[in-house]
């Protein structure tokens, strides 16, 4: 494998919100609740392909930056939002 496709591939690896680091720049991939949860990420705009960043994380929840907004979110809501490297 040469050089630039480790880099592509690093960028591409798919994890879950929660296991982003502060400072993070990631954006949304996937995400796996059901209906309900989908919505009301949507409303909140985290949508599908989504940039956010990682402001803060504190026990199991999140802070984070869409734009000049910011949404708290508990760990199990962060363990079902899939994100990649943005």
């Amino acid at each position: 494998m040469n050089p630039m496709e480790m880099i592509v591939e690093t960028h591409t690896k798919k994890f879950a919100l929660m296991m982003a680091d502060e400072g993070a720049r990631v954006r949304i991939t996937a995400l796996l609740g059901g209906r309900g949860l989908a919505l009301r990420l949507t409303e909140l705009g985290l949508n599908l392909g989504a940039e956010i960043e990682v402001i803060q994380r504190q026990g199991g929840g999140l802070l984070i930056a869409r734009g000049e907004g910011r949404i708290a979110l508990g760990g199990g809501m962060a363990a079902k939002i899939m994100v990649a490297l943005a």
